[in-house]
């Protein structure tokens, strides 16, 4: 029972870890994507290869601000991963 219960509780610290590492991301990516469009008009002012930001956020930030996400989702979920099986190794 006292494997059981410490299975348990590693797999909802893994669960726990996992929820807050995705509603931290979608945070992120919501306040750039909003952030963007609230401000699109002070953004316009600021210039970043010639263009103006805010039409380089819409056109070109957004897909990197997208694949930047998965990319940290991905480095991030398999560190939590290996640490979860180290976990139920120790047991």
């Amino acid at each position: 029972m006292a494997r059981r219960r410490r299975i348990l509780d590693a797999r909802d610290a893994h669960w726990r870890r996992t929820r807050r590492l995705t509603a931290i991301l979608l945070a992120l990516w919501l306040v750039a994507g909003f952030g963007t469009v609230f401000f699109a008009r002070e953004l316009a002012e600021v210039y970043l290869f010639g263009w103006p930001l805010s039409f380089y956020m819409a056109a070109q930030g957004a897909s990197l601000l997208s694949l930047a996400t998965i990319g940290v989702y991905a480095w991030r979920m398999r560190r939590l991963e290996r640490r979860y099986a180290a976990e139920l190794e120790g047991l």
